[in-house]
């Protein structure tokens, strides 16, 4: 599992560098379907906007993930890297990251403690900039590793959980360097979350079950991008869709779409499929477990794995085993209950992640961030900024025309007519 250079120095630490060549193949399909990021890159190669610069990486190590710490590194960029998920984490994507002179340290199944160390080991290259999925590892720099944040220019959040931690600690004063919000970019919520996470999430709980989808009844738990995108896809395939949320402009919003919507205690009773997108923890609890029709699936789209409460599954479980790849079956004496990928990220635990076209705009926002913080770190505030509207419109054109899609231009008259308050209708 370990990966030493030539000095004999551990530089890596891996599943298995024999990998590489499976890896190697999934970053080339990657890389042929994210067109806007070659354009970057075809940039930062020429620029080496990064020279000199160590970047730290918590993401989910897959094949998307690998082009754009490619992209980095062309850019000059020294890249430490492990994954934000002990579940999501491919072992010949990271062997071919390996291979290609990053340091790498995840590997799939990793304990607690491993996905900790991990993390630290990261850390220990005292990195400039840092990049985060979930915050883990900016909220590591802010308790135990503080000695580095002198050295830290900014970082890049990638997703609405890790946000919501450091938009907290921004109100309270305790970020201590300045982190742009990738997560809200329009190029990143709006279709990374939507359709991202809608196709992601159904493809991860339909090839694990193998169940139709078709007739069932399936339960979405928060009706933000992410649940906005599950519902859609479950109902394009047939479900029936629920929809359960605590925010009532939400819940209108997912009621005016056709879904129907009621409280967790009333959809408990009657849901086939489960998924969880909120961000939140306890949605799930032994009140609804107990309820709930023999044979349900539950699986969470969520960053973290506290959405279903573990706890009170195996707490009312007289056994648990594994029956298929990625399925525990939770028997609870009258009934059997079906937890998938350990409640973790279903769509990387148990599949491929979002589409390489979804991730291209996604990664294009965190190249182009981590750039503006090497820039421009000296005269920012230690809070959240969000990504400006002249980048996501930058990102879409560049989308749109690698789609062959083209779009009218405002003509002068109309410019002048949309800014003049004086002219009239």
């Amino acid at each position: 599992m370990i990966n030493k250079n030539i000095l004999g120095e551990i530089v890596s630490k891996v599943k298995d560098l024999s990998l590489a060549p499976d890896g190697e193949l999934k970053i080339e399909w990657a890389k042929q379907h994210m067109p806007v990021l070659k354009l970057i890159r075809e940039e930062y190669i020429k620029e080496k906007p990064f020279k000199g610069i160590t970047i730290g990486m918590a993401l989910h190590l897959e094949a998307k993930t690998a082009v754009l710490a490619e992209t980095l590194m062309n850019g000059g960029a020294e890249i430490a890297i492990t994954g934000c998920n002990p579940l999501s984490t491919q072992d010949d994507v990271a062997a071919a990251c390996a291979k290609k002179g990053m340091n790498v340290y995840a590997w799939r199944g990793e304990t607690n403690e491993e996905y900790y160390e991990n993390l630290n080991k990261v850390l220990d290259h005292n990195p400039d900039i840092v990049i985060d999925d979930g915050a883990d590892l900016i909220f590591l720099l802010h308790s135990k590793r503080t000695e580095l944040l002198d050295n830290i220019m900014g970082g890049c959040e990638e997703t609405t959980t890790g946000v919501i931690r450091l938009k907290a600690m921004a109100e309270e004063g305790a970020l201590k360097f300045p982190v742009v919000n990738v997560n809200d970019a329009y190029t990143k919520h709006l279709f990374d979350n939507r359709y991202g996470t809608g196709q992601s999430a159904m493809d991860g709980v339909i090839r694990t079950t193998n169940l139709l989808i078709a007739g069932k009844n399936v339960v979405v738990a928060g009706y933000g991008w992410c649940g906005r995108g599950v519902a859609m896809r479950a109902s394009g395939m047939g479900a029936n869709v629920i929809v359960t949320e605590v925010n009532s402009i939400r819940a209108l919003e997912a009621k005016m779409d056709g879904y129907r919507v009621m409280k967790m205690d009333e959809a408990a009773r009657i849901g086939d499929i489960f998924i969880t997108t909120t961000g939140c923890k306890d949605i799930i609890r032994a009140e609804h477990m107990l309820v709930m029709k023999d044979g349900a699936v539950l699986a969470n789209a969520g960053h973290f794995d506290n959405e279903i409460n573990k706890n009170d599954l195996m707490n009312l479980s007289k056994s648990v085993k594994t029956v298929r790849m990625n399925i525990e079956e939770y028997d609870l004496g009258n009934k059997k209950l079906y937890l998938l990928g350990e409640g973790r990220l279903v769509n990387l635990a148990c599949g491929d992640g979002h589409p390489c076209e979804v991730m291209d705009m996604s990664f294009a926002n965190q190249a182009l961030s981590a750039k503006f913080i090497k820039e421009n770190h000296e005269k920012l505030e230690n809070k959240v900024y969000e990504i400006p509207y002249e980048q996501d419109l930058r990102i879409a054109s560049l989308k749109l025309k690698s789609m062959d899609v083209e779009i009218d231009e405002l003509t002068p008259e109309q410019r002048k007519y949309l800014s003049d308050w004086r002219e009239g209708t």
